[in-house]
This record gives structure tokens, sequence and C-alpha cells, in this order.
């Protein structure tokens, strides 16, 4: 079997051909979902282009992939979530919602990398299963800290509103009001 090797600075290219097949370029191989699912866990960039029209496929794939990975057991997304994001199409705000989720999400992942550097000297308590482990342990201190950081958020948020509110008046709709302190509810 004859591999392509790609060039520095070349993404590397999967082509989706009408019969629904993944052709990926550099191993001259099909490959199915699962192997996309596998060049994302180790961050090979790629690219998935229609073969007959060169149409951007990628986000498309990994929608894909992130579907039957929602149906196969333990989902990410619960509905209310899914129906949130659904009701921002066509709004006025998803720009703004899909880029504040962009950056949650890098937030989230630079906070793991930064644990996962924190446990490498570990030596054996810093397998995947250890991680487990401690996760399952530490659930409720985890769900704690990522509450307090998302009510954080939504502290700085409402600030902001509050300010812009105070500068102009075309913010005036957001869907956060702010709530009584303890000192002004007594």
């Amino acid at each position: 079997m004859v591999t392509r090797t790609k060039r520095a600075g070349e993404d590397r290219l999967i082509k989706k051909y009408p019969n629904r097949r993944l052709y990926d370029t550099q191993t001259s191989t099909y490959v199915t979902l699962s192997d996309i699912k596998n060049l994302v866990m180790a961050n090979e960039v790629f690219k998935v282009v229609d073969a007959k029209t060169d149409e951007d496929l990628t986000r498309n794939i990994l929608l894909q992939i992130i579907l039957e990975e929602e149906a196969g057991g333990a989902p990410v997304f619960s509905s209310q979530m899914l129906s949130h994001i659904i009701r921002f199409y066509g709004n006025s705000m998803q720009g703004l919602m899909g880029n504040y989720l962009e950056k949650t999400m890098q937030s989230f992942v630079d906070i793991h990398n930064k644990l996962g550097d924190q446990t490498k000297g570990l030596g054996a308590g810093s397998t995947p299963e250890a991680w487990s482990q401690m996760m399952n342990l530490q659930n409720p201190i985890m769900q704690g800290l990522m509450g307090n950081y998302m009510e954080q958020s939504k502290d700085l948020f409402i600030k902001m509103q509050e300010q812009l509110q105070g500068s102009q008046n075309i913010f005036g709709n957001f869907p956060f009001t702010p709530q009584p302190t303890k000192t002004e509810k007594e």
C-alpha cells in the first residue's frame, strides 16, 4: 500500500465520496467515523471535503461523531442545554453565544491540561483509571467548583450589562436580571 505523506503545514485530507465512504488520502485507505474520532483524540489536524465539489464537510463529520457519542451512553449535553442552543440559531446573539461557548470550552481544556501537568510526577496516580476514580470521588467538589465558576461568569456578565445599560440603551433585554445581594434582601 502506497501512503501519501502530507507536506508541512498541510492538513490531513479526508475525501467523502457520494457512496458516503470516507477516504484518507494520507494512508490511501477508507476510514470510518471511529477512525476520524481517533484522529481528533490524537489532536491530528485534518479536513474532510466532498470528493466532487471540494466543499468542506469537516463540521458535518464532527457533528456526526458527537451525535453517535451522545446516543451511545453518558451524554454530555442535556435536552435542556440542546434546546437552549437551538433557540439561539437565527437569534441576534447567535455569534456571541458561539464565541462564548468556544472560549468557555477552551478555558475548561486549559484547566484540564493544567491539572494533568500537575499530576505527571505522581507516577501510577496519573493514569486515566486513577483520574476516573479521583473524579468519581471528587465529583461533588468538581461540580461545586464549576458551579462557582459559572456563577462568577454570570455575575460578571450582569455587571457588564449594568455598565452598558448606563452608557447605552441598546443592551436592555439580556436574559439575566441582577439578583439582590444578601444586604439588599435584609
